[in-house]
């Protein structure tokens, strides 16, 4: 082992320390979670300014803190299913009544469709407005690389399915199989089967209350049981954030970002624009959009930095509960739902660039009215079961872009620039879950009313 390398491995774990040391310092999560991101960006800057670009050093620098920033995001694919499972199923349980959970779980995921469809319409708008193209960019080594990567584990899996079969395929068939992932679309089959699974809970509380109620407080013990988990990785936060953004500026190439500065750009403009959406959403139906972003910063901020819908939910039901006046079970739908169904940022803003890019490389007219109708009720429908962790932006391109009959090349030529765009969605996805269950609260006249327009903001555990 080369003395730099060591050298660099020593600063990472002194970088790991202070991070710990603040930790001590009664800081909530989210400003350890921004520091962290500080120091990482810090930290890579210096690695390439001292070493430059792609120097054999930062590349085994790299690989030591993977250990670290690959481990975190491990953890948090660990986490994603039991945590979905056990929020879905507490959160119909909670119900008490199952005749609410088909009004509730209508206007949710309605609210989350339908302003995914329209973070389609946003991502046709912004990539016209800057005339994105596929055409021109140019597939390196790294690229190649992560198209083979996506073409074997992705594309045959998905690529292939019918709108009927991608429909079929939420309907779990072995939900212990679904439960380890063995599916594309897993993670809408784990919904499914524990909204059945509540359900047959409150079927069993009317038949027989004594076994009804035993079985309640399983389930809000398995809930309790699986939040601790999530707590105990979103302490890691911190320091696979150091690891991750590390790696991120250290091994960019600042070509590479410039070349595709464009697309950052128009992706934060279109992400800017559905935040401004789901602004006006709260306003037409009563709900002060700055008293809103104020009371949910704490959460926008940890989406930003950790990158993971799912690991939001914890902070995200908590925040809807005590600061937004969301009855605990809307919250629960509404963050769970959001973390599968109808990201506005990864399942509908950046599969629609991408398909408006590639589409003239392959002699179709992007903006012809009825292709736009075609790819925002494809990117709509598709929105559904993309995981909340990292990657879910990519699954969701790989079953847009066959379906609308485009190359999915594309994919794999945006990875240097992945990281700093999917901070961003995932921010927005998380807001839109939170304006899901906000707007159904509303509408169902179930809002706690002191709560929400007070100016006072309650102590959020999680943060």
């Amino acid at each position: 082992m080369d003395f730099p390398l060591i050298l660099n491995i020593v600063a990472f774990v002194a970088l790991l320390i202070v991070l710990n040391r603040i930790g001590n310092q009664s800081w909530s999560l989210s400003k350890r979670v921004l520091t962290g991101l500080v120091f990482g960006v810090f930290f890579g800057l210096a690695l390439q300014t001292i070493y430059g670009e792609n120097s054999p050093v930062v590349k085994d620098s790299i690989s030591w803190f993977n250990i670290v920033g690959n481990g975190y995001v491990q953890l948090l694919q660990m986490i994603v299913m039991p945590l979905v499972f056990a929020s879905i199923l507490s959160a119909v349980a909670r119900l008490h009544n199952a005749s609410s959970l088909g009004k509730i779980s209508v206007l949710t995921i309605g609210v989350l469709l339908f302003t995914t469809a329209i973070s389609a319409l946003v991502g046709v708008l912004v990539t016209g407005l800057f005339g994105l193209s596929a055409e021109g960019l140019v597939q390196g080594a790294q690229e190649t690389a992560r198209l083979s990567a996506i073409q074997s584990n992705y594309v045959g899996k998905v690529a292939d399915l019918s709108t009927p079969q991608l429909l079929l395929s939420f309907i779990p068939k072995n939900p212990f199989a679904d439960m380890a992932g063995a599916n594309p679309t897993s993670i809408i089959s784990v919904v499914i089967f524990a909204a059945f699974l509540g359900v047959a809970a409150l079927q069993l509380l009317k038949d027989d209350k004594v076994k009804g109620e035993r079985v309640l407080v399983a389930i809000d013990t398995l809930q309790s049981w699986v939040m601790k988990l999530v707590r105990l990785i979103m302490k890691l936060t911190p320091y696979g954030v150091l690891a991750l953004m590390t790696k991120v500026v250290a091994g960019s190439n600042l070509q590479d970002i410039i070349k595709l500065g464009g697309f950052v750009v128009a992706s934060y403009l279109g992400l800017a624009i559905m935040f401004g959406v789901h602004a006006l959403l709260l306003s037409v139906n009563g709900i002060n959009p700055m008293r809103f972003f104020r009371k949910v910063w704490p959460v926008i901020t940890f989406a930003f930095t950790s990158r993971s819908s799912a690991a939001s939910i914890p902070l995200n039901v908590e925040t809807q509960t005590r600061r937004l006046g969301v009855p605990e079970s809307i919250a629960s739908f509404s963050a769970s739902f959001g973390a599968t169904i109808g990201q506005n940022g990864c399942a509908g803003l950046y599969p629609t660039m991408l398909a408006v890019m590639v589409a003239p490389t392959v002699g179709i007219n992007p903006f012809d009215p009825m292709w736009i109708a075609t790819l925002v009720g494809i990117v709509t429908l598709s929105s559904a079961g993309v995981a909340g962790v990292g990657g879910g932006a990519t699954f969701a391109a790989l079953i847009v872009l066959p379906a609308m009959g485009l190359p999915v090349t594309l994919v794999a030529l945006l990875i240097s620039i992945e990281p700093l765009i999917d901070m961003g969605r995932t921010a927005l996805n998380v807001n839109g879950s939170m304006t899901a269950g906000s707007l159904t609260s509303r509408w169902l006249g179930l809002t706690d009313k002191k709560v929400l327009e007070s100016d006072e903001h309650a102590e959020l555990a999680h943060r």
